[in-house]
């Protein structure tokens, strides 16, 4: 079988204008709340950023968090993502929920949170992980596997317990959405999407798109 062969079909319940809900982070709220237990990693989203000469990257980041103000996830700000984001505030993101064949898009502005916030997350972590952020050079030339592991075990000899404050090259961003998108897959290819378009005064409109 070739890859152009592989195919399957898709199923799933009508959604449409009518049946969204008026805010977009509210209608989030009740499709995650639909999969978060059921999906392997239903946390995990594609986050695309871009440098100041417009360069794509993409990979997958964690959500931590979601409200009314956007999509929070932690990482290291000198990573090639958090350079990136320093360039060029313009993200975009995406959830895939294949247990209910969904997508969720969103578009928007990063913006680092709150210190406070950061701090408070990075002590929930686990131990070891507290101290990973710490001897990772996050997307930088490393010499060896072996020297990686070689700097965590001396952390970890100087801090067993893992109690390490949190670096300030690590830290929290969230994505204030201007765009965000729905994406319920039906029969025959012909899907439902529904995108959220937010207006200055902070409002929202909803669209229905073709498949």
């Amino acid at each position: 079988m070739s890859i152009s062969e592989i195919r399957r079909d898709f199923a799933g319940d009508l959604f449409d204008v009518g049946t969204a809900d008026a805010d977009p982070l509210r209608q989030f709220a009740i499709w995650f709340e639909q999969v978060w237990n059921a999906e392997v990693d239903s946390t995990a989203m594609t986050l695309a950023t871009a440098d100041a000469t417009g360069r794509p990257s993409v990979r997958l980041v964690l959500l931590k968090d979601v409200d009314a103000r956007g999509f929070v996830f932690y990482t290291n700000y000198e990573s090639r993502k958090g350079r990136d984001m320093a360039q060029n505030p313009q993200v975009a993101l995406a959830f895939y929920w294949p247990s209910v064949n969904r997508q969720v898009r969103i578009e928007g502005r990063v913006e680092q949170v709150e210190a406070s916030e950061s701090d408070a997350y990075f002590a929930s972590r686990p131990p070891d992980s507290r101290l990973a952020a710490l001897v990772s050079p996050q997307s930088r030339q490393v010499d060896s596997r072996e020297w990686l592991e070689a700097q965590f075990a001396a952390l970890k000899a100087r801090h067993p317990d893992g109690e390490v404050p949190r670096p300030p090259f690590w830290g929290g961003y969230r994505v204030v959405p201007d765009t965000i998108e729905f994406w319920q897959g039906r029969p025959n290819r012909l899907h439902d999407r529904v995108r959220y378009e937010r207006h200055a005064d902070g409002s929202w409109s909803r669209a229905r798109l073709a498949p």
